[in-house]
């Protein structure tokens, strides 16, 4: 079988445009991946610099394959099996901060730089005190990146066109604004130079983004077949579900530069994301959340076993349809068509999603993915979802730790499975429930306060247990 490496395939010669922080699955399945395809769609020419973050170690897969690797899409589009692959040859390079940081801070120094891209995980983007100088490497991300933004600002005299585009894809709120906070904070705590902060604000343009695709990463247990297929021997081939979003808060510029939609791509330039990160977490995590606990508690393990479930299956679609759409201010069709590619995600053959890991903190997930829907369809309708009340006295029996002499794996904070212990030792139904909703530590408000709920919650719960 033949090495990947560049004298074995034909690739174009690109300026780096991209530097990307992060090396990981989800951005060579997702980033990477929709570059490759605007490079090949002509509507982008631009090639992408990695630099590794995290890892101390020289040893790199991705230098022994000259940076090359396959992406192999699997699952349901429009309700056909996919099964794609596509070589990525789109990044140029990769720079190990720790081994090489003159290097790095080269990098900077590149004209044509353009973006910044980064996946640091949700804790990435933070200030850390003992950071103490430009000079040495930084702990956090934002500290490695406002060293290099300061070479480039000394290296182009503070030129305005040199200001750069920041995309990053880690999963918090107002994501751009949080990193551009971080290394304004960085300019202050080194004491450099004002003009600095001055060309930070005013030359570069820091965009909140919203990202979408399950990632699994290296498809390890099919790696032979899959490799029989591309011809090549790839240790850094990764798996992608087709479905990819990617939602960008920014100027006319940034879609003017960055024009990824035009390749066919599901990329959004929107001037406000909250309405598309309230649709994901509401639908996609929101259905997710609502249907495991009651999933599990009729036996089923997986997601795809759920949603093909006769009953849990109409149970998902009922609760989303009916119940948490009616209470979204976004176009019906939009919403409808989301939720058509969320179950349709769901049911993806090559994910093996279990239900016990989703139910991981379960508590708090409900609180923020499925109550304020549950809250919101009250006030709009004057009545209680069904679906969705089934769904929160699931929970609550779940979170009782066995349900018919069958364990249910709880996996939450020690202090909420010791309250809700003790809280089903209590004498009856009602006296449980009551005990559980007036937490406001569990949902931010005492639920007690909302007329009928703590009955209808007991109703299902009585249900589910004489079932």
């Amino acid at each position: 079988m033949k090495l990947l490496s560049r004298p074995n395939i034909t690739s174009s010669n690109r300026p780096v445009k991209i530097l990307q922080f992060g090396n990981g699955n989800f951005l060579r399945g997702f980033t990477d991946w929709m570059i490759e395809k605007a490079n090949q769609a002509n509507v982008f020419d631009g090639d992408i610099h990695i630099v590794q973050v995290h890892s101390k170690s020289g040893n790199n897969p991705m230098k022994d394959q000259d940076c090359l690797f396959h992406v192999i899409e699997q699952g349901l589009k429009k309700g056909e099996l996919v099964q794609e692959s596509t070589l990525v040859t789109s990044v140029s390079g990769i720079t190990n901060v720790f081994e090489e940081y003159e290097d790095y801070l080269k990098l900077g120094e590149n004209p044509d730089l353009r973006f910044v891209i980064s996946n640091t995980t949700e804790a990435g983007i933070t200030f850390d005190p003992k950071d103490s100088s430009s000079d040495s490497i930084s702990n956090t991300f934002p500290g490695k990146l406002t060293a290099l933004l300061y070479h480039r600002y000394k290296t182009f005299q503070g030129d305005p066109s040199k200001g750069l585009i920041f995309l990053p894809c880690e999963l918090i709120e107002a994501n751009g604004a949080a990193l551009k906070d971080c290394i304004q904070k960085y300019i202050s705590y080194w004491k450099l130079p004002a003009g600095f902060s001055e060309w930070i604000d005013w030359s570069n343009t820091f965009c909140n983004t919203l990202v979408d695709r399950i990632v699994p990463g290296f498809p390890k247990e099919s790696i032979e077949e899959v490799q029989e297929k591309i011809g090549y021997k790839d240790d850094m081939a990764v798996m992608v579900e087709p479905y990819h979003f990617w939602a960008i808060e920014g100027a006319d510029v940034v879609k003017q530069e960055f024009p990824l939609d035009k390749a066919g791509l599901n990329v959004k330039f929107v001037e406000n994301l909250s309405p598309f990160r309230t649709q994901k977490v509401r639908i996609l995590n929101g259905g997710h959340t609502a249907m495991v606990p009651y999933a599990y508690l009729k036996g089923l393990r997986t997601v795809r076993e759920a949603v093909e479930n006769p009953e849990i299956g109409t149970f998902l679609k009922e609760a989303i349809y009916d119940e948490i759409i009616p209470t979204l201010d976004m176009p019906q069709a939009e919403l409808e068509q989301f939720a058509k590619d969320v179950l349709e995600r769901f049911a993806n053959p090559f994910i093996v999603h279990e239900l016990k890991s989703i139910a991981l903190n379960s508590i708090s997930k409900f609180k923020v993915r499925v109550l304020p829907s549950l809250l919101a369809y009250n006030e709009l309708k004057n009545e209680w979802p069904e679906k969705l009340i089934l769904s929160f006295a699931a929970l609550l029996v779940f979170y009782k730790g066995d349900y018919k002499g069958v364990e249910t794996p709880v996996n939450d904070n020690t202090d909420i499975m010791d309250e809700f212990k003790a809280a089903w030792a209590l004498g009856s139904t009602n006296e449980t429930v009551e005990k559980l909703l007036s937490e406001r530590s569990y949902w931010g408000e005492d639920l007690r306060s909302y007329q009928g709920l703590t009955e209808a919650v007991s109703e299902a719960v009585d249900q589910l247990l004489q079932a």
